[in-house]
Order: structure tokens, then sequence, then C-alpha cells
């Protein structure tokens, strides 16, 4: 059994396919099948349904998952060999939301990258709920999302402040608005992000509070999608500020004030304790947190 075995079995099981999985990793067909053939041959089982699409046996899934405990442990210790170079230099997995990784990761991934050629990132993009997991679980290396629990099993900082706002067309009637009271929230259709989402619960908890029943039009996992939808006048929404800076500057779209919205909410960095950090993970969580806020926050 070897490295790249393995990395084969891996592959095909996310491909589904002895050509994907060869073409990825740059392999002929039959070296492929010739790889799995040996590993099946050395441990006297099936790991691979060759029928189509092609799947794990179940051996084969019990297989895979120690085979992928097998490539994290050697992908530590090539970090900690690299780390005694004194270079910073490796792969960072990192896990944020639409949102943040639209306004704010290229200003801050420019700055790094430049300074750190070495360095590769991968960006995943989900809710901040499911940052938590993702890194307590190993399947991310550093999150920047919002900071919404106290979790012994990682560390976080604060990088910056967000709020949510109800946002509208100019052709809203509310545009003109130098502030509203809380009913037009039920009064407005609103388009509104996925329950799983820091943003809508917010909403939801605001809105609860003072007893409103919302006309729910539409929900998106994206902010980006929910401002193409509030710019075309189908509805207002409740979304994060930093999200809409561009719009705000261009004027597609307005923000229309409600005091009951007025609440900051921290959004951070944040990574598995106890774990080895490598260089590049403590070059760029360093990074992160020696920038001014000024640095993630957009102005109008």
């Amino acid at each position: 059994m070897n490295i790249s075995q393995l990395e084969t079995l891996i592959t095909i099981s996310k491909t589904m396919s002895f050509r994907k999985a060869g073409e990825l990793l740059n392999l002929t067909q039959p070296a492929v099948s010739a790889q799995i053939k040996s590993l099946e041959d050395e441990f006297k089982t099936v790991l691979v349904d060759r029928s189509q699409p092609v799947t794990l046996t179940d051996r084969g899934q019990v297989f895979v998952e120690h085979a992928e405990h097998i490539l994290r442990i050697v992908d530590e210790m090539k970090q900690r060999l690299a780390d005694l170079e004194q270079i910073p230099q490796g792969h960072i997995r990192l896990g944020t939301t639409t949102s943040i990784a639209i306004q704010i990761l290229p200003r801050v991934l420019s700055y790094f990258q430049d300074q750190f050629p070495h360095i590769k990132t991968t960006i995943q993009s989900m809710a901040s709920s499911q940052i938590y997991h993702s890194v307590e679980n190993n399947l991310i290396d550093i999150g920047i999302g919002y900071l919404i629990e106290r979790n012994p099993n990682v560390n976080s900082s604060i990088l910056f402040y967000d709020s949510f706002e109800l946002v509208v067309s100019p052709q809203h009637p509310l545009a003109k608005a130098s502030k509203a009271e809380i009913e037009v929230l039920g009064q407005t259709p609103l388009i509104l992000l996925t329950q799983d989402t820091v943003g809508r619960r917010f909403a939801d908890e605001v809105m609860h509070s003072h007893g409103i029943q919302p006309q729910v039009v539409m929900e998106l996992s994206s902010s980006e999608e929910i401002k193409r939808m509030v710019e075309i006048n189908l509805g207002a929404a409740i979304i994060s500020k930093q999200s809409v800076s561009s719009e705000l500057r261009n004027g597609s779209l307005k923000i229309v004030p409600l005091t009951e919205l007025e609440v900051s909410h921290p959004v951070g960095v944040i990574y598995k304790s106890g774990r080895y950090v490598s260089s590049a993970m403590r070059q760029f969580i360093s990074d992160l947190k020696g920038m001014p806020e000024t640095q993630f926050i957009s102005s109008e």
C-alpha cells in the first residue's frame, strides 16, 4: 500500500468514475484500475463496485475513512517539515460566508499573497454556523464569520463589527423614508436569507419579539442573490450592511433605518484549539488580527 493508491481511491469516491479520477490525478485509466486492484488484492476484499456509476462497497467506505485520516497525518508531517525551513508556506483551507468572500477577502488576500506567495488558499462558502462545525471537525483550517457561539473546541478573535439593515430598491415606496417603524416589516413583502444564517435568525428574533408576522415572498441562501432581487424591486430585505456597501455607493439600493435593527454583530477569525498550527496558518491568523478594522469595512 502507498500514498498514491490511497489518493486514487479517495478521488474515485468523489468522482464516481475511474476516468475522471485519472484525469484529476494525471493518470491513465488502466493505471487507476491497477492501483485499486493492487489495494483489493493486498487487503483481500472488494473496495469498489465497478458498475456505473462507480461506487464504494461497504468495506470501501470504511477504507476511505481511514485513508483520509492517514493523508491528514501525512499532510501535517509535511507541514511540520516545511516549517523547519522558516519560510511560511503550505495550503490553507478557508471557510467563510458568501458576502465576506466577495466583499472582504479580496482586500485581505491580495495583501497576504503578495507577501507570502508560497502559501496557497482554498476558499469554501458556508453559513457561519457551518463554519464552527467545519473548523471543529478539521474540514477547514480557518473560518471567518459571525461569532455566534462559545465553543471550548475553537479559538476566535473579533476582526470587525457588522449590522443587518432593511434595504430596498430606489423605486420602493420606503426608499425616501428617513426612518421607519418596526411595523413596516409586517406590511412589506420580504426577501430573506435562509433560516440557517445569522442574519435570518436575527431578523426572526426581532420580528417575533414585536409580534410581527412577516410576508416572506422569497428565501435565498446568498446575500448576492438577495441583492439582485431587491434591485429589481421584488421586495425588501434584511441583510448585512457590509454586503451592500458597493450598492449603497452606486445608488442601486437604499437603507431604510429601523431602530430595532441597530445591533452590532461581531465578525471574527475562528480556528480549532489544540491542533497543530502550520506556519501558513500562523502567519495568516497573525496578519488578520493585526489588520485595522478599516481594512475590512468598506466606506459608503
